[in-house]
């Protein structure tokens, strides 16, 4: 198959790229806004846990990823997309961040936390999404 050339130049590319944020996204941002108005308090990106989670109940043990469709590989449309140039280098860094998430999650699961994974795609429905972080928050189990 012939390699399709990127349509931006370098620059443009590494300034778009830029954009993409590791902290504060969009959908994180609404996962704690509902979070914090669902009464319950954590702490950010603690770095000193597999994975660096995005929202931490340390008293609970339980931790909060959200993650974006694209860049981690959920089962959804955005998830099973592919960038049209450049696989030879997307396809593994992508089912890099996947092995990455998977090896944090078990992680944490040994050192005893429970983790629930939020999607992008998820976020919208906010009804169901309050529902089961509460029931994942409140669980004893």
């Amino acid at each position: 198959m012939a390699r399709r050339l990127d349509p931006l130049s370098p620059r443009q590319r590494s300034e778009r790229m830029s954009r993409v944020k590791a902290k504060g996204s969009k959908p994180e941002m609404a996962v704690r806004r509902l979070v914090y108005g669902m009464g319950f308090r954590y702490r950010l990106h603690r770095r000193e846990l597999p994975g660096s989670p995005d929202l931490v109940f340390a008293s609970r043990r339980r931790v909060i990823f959200v993650h974006g469709c694209f860049w981690h590989r959920h089962d959804c449309k955005a998830g099973r997309r592919l960038p049209k140039t450049r696989l030879d280098f997307w396809r593994p860094k992508l089912e890099g961040n996947l092995r990455r998430d998977l090896d944090n999650q078990a992680r944490l699961r040994r050192e005893g936390w429970k983790v629930l994974v939020v999607w992008e795609c998820e976020v919208g429905d906010t009804t169901a999404l309050a529902g089961r972080i509460r029931r994942f928050l409140e669980d004893e189990g």
